[in-house]
């Protein structure tokens, strides 16, 4: 089980909106926080909310939110091994040592601070391992990958500035790739820019960094949301905002649901994909004999689908053997 946090910035016009204020993206708006759950299977449903001021700290209130999700995850799915993922805003002392209490495993990216650097210089050079990344080529014959980005890794420990009790060893995996000369002119040698991530979790090297590269399904959570019910926060009042972002999550999810009783053919196609194929259906309603019938045109391309919601949603219930 994958969770994943992250926050971003809803832009809103007014001098009356309730906790405004411009962020760290230099937007006026409010600040909302996201934790989502998903599988390699499954699309991401949105696990926990909150909304927060709009010049709010992105760590700020992140050890209560991992605390609460991970609960929640324990309720829904339980003994399943969790990997809490987030980006380098939430790499502190609080997140991570929220979700080692809870049981999870972290993968959460550092930034590029002294002692990370030096752990990186003590890297040997044959360690690197070439991955699949942008334009990589795979060599048959030597069984490999032909790619300019490369990943490494190297024992570590997190929060070595706090006392004792609150150091978690682990491992810092690192992807490094070329720095491309601006002029297009080969450089007289290597430059590289390198991209780091703390990790508890037991995958190999490559297997733990494409898995960390994935924490960016939760982008694509906050996109869907802005273009649905988080186009915009209605109310003036901060109170009101937050239960319409509750809101929000709650369509999103049962959409989500929704979507998954059809089939694999919707099961991570997003809100807006869902709203025209499954809830915007061209039909009438006709009544006849106190019955309702639903008239569709007869070459729709979405009737199985639609039909195959409905039965399982509306249908009568399987019979169980007794």
């Amino acid at each position: 089980m994958l969770v994943d946090i992250d926050d971003t910035i809803i832009e809103v016009h007014g001098y009356a909106k309730q906790g405004a204020g411009f962020g760290y993206t230099r937007v006026r708006g409010l600040n909302t926080i996201l934790a989502t759950a998903s599988t390699e299977q499954s699309a991401p449903v949105v696990v926990g909310q909150r909304l927060r001021r709009g010049p709010a700290n992105s760590a700020r209130g992140a050890r209560r939110l991992v605390t609460d999700t991970l609960a929640t995850v324990a309720r829904v799915a339980p003994d399943r091994e969790v990997l809490l993922r987030a980006d380098s805003a939430f790499y502190g002392a609080d997140t991570i040592n929220a979700a080692i209490r809870a049981g999870a495993q972290v993968s959460i990216t550092v930034k590029q601070t002294v002692r990370v650097k030096a752990a990186i210089d003590t890297i040997p050079d044959a360690a690197w391992t070439p991955i699949a990344y942008r334009e990589a080529v795979y060599d048959e014959t030597a069984g490999r990958w032909v790619s300019r980005a490369e990943v490494a890794e190297v024992p570590f420990t997190a929060n070595a500035s706090k006392p004792k009790p609150q150091h978690v060893l682990g491992r810092l995996v690192v992807r490094r790739i070329p720095e491309l000369n601006p002029n297009g002119q080969d450089g007289l040698f290597d430059m590289w820019r390198f991209h780091a991530f703390f990790t508890t979790s037991t995958l190999d090297t490559v297997t733990a960094d494409r898995t960390h590269r994935g924490h960016a399904i939760i982008e694509q959570v906050h996109a869907d949301l802005k273009h649905a019910a988080l186009a915009h926060l209605p109310s003036g009042k901060f109170t009101a905002n937050a239960a319409w972002l509750v809101c929000a999550v709650m369509a999103f999810n049962l959409t989500r649901a929704a979507a998954t009783l059809t089939g694999p053919k919707l099961a991570k196609a997003t809100t807006g994909t869902i709203r025209r194929t499954l809830i915007s259906v061209p039909a009438r309603i006709a009544t006849s004999a106190r019955r309702i019938t639903l008239h569709v045109p007869t070459e729709w391309p979405w009737e199985q689908v639609w039909n195959r919601l409905f039965d399982q949603t509306c249908g009568p219930p399987q019979a169980i053997a007794t």
